[in-house]
């Protein structure tokens, strides 16, 4: 299929880009697919062009860019603006390094609070329960 990536239907396009045909429309709503002309009478075609920009969004979704970050990279996909591309993912691998960040502080709490469960003895209330309250945790501050 990837020789003939011309005059294809919504449902072969959608199935060439690896998505579903709900996506497409979605994406044309959004302004991040261009909707072509459809004949009097026929039905719209797509081509190679827009498997491309779909991949490409779909790329850009993986690698946690939002909607409208992806809109604002396919503004620059022209390939001169490598600058204000690389200043957006600068700001993206920002955020996904606090978001590692926190959830390496959540993975350490809940630890501590999975190993007090499982130690505790008796009828001791319950850690986990006890934290999510407001009480103190295992590390003796209260859960973030």
């Amino acid at each position: 299929m990837e020789n003939n990536l011309e005059n294809l239907t919504i449902g072969v396009f959608a199935k060439a880009a690896g998505v579903n045909v709900e996506t497409i429309r979605f994406y044309q709503r959004k302004g991040l697919l261009p909707e072509p002309d459809k004949p009097y009478g026929s039905i719209r075609r797509y081509g190679a062009a827009d498997v491309t920009r779909v991949r490409f969004v779909k790329s850009a979704q993986r690698l946690g860019f939002s909607l409208d970050e992806i809109a604002e990279l396919l503004r620059l996909d022209d390939g001169t603006h490598c600058e204000e591309a690389s200043s957006l993912a600068e700001h993206k691998l920002q955020d996904v390094r606090e978001k590692m960040a926190d959830l390496a502080r959540m993975e350490a709490v809940l630890s501590d609070l999975v190993c007090a469960c499982h130690s505790r003895q008796g009828n001791v209330s319950c850690p986990l329960i006890t934290s999510l309250q407001g009480g103190a945790s295992v590390t003796g501050s209260a859960v973030p």
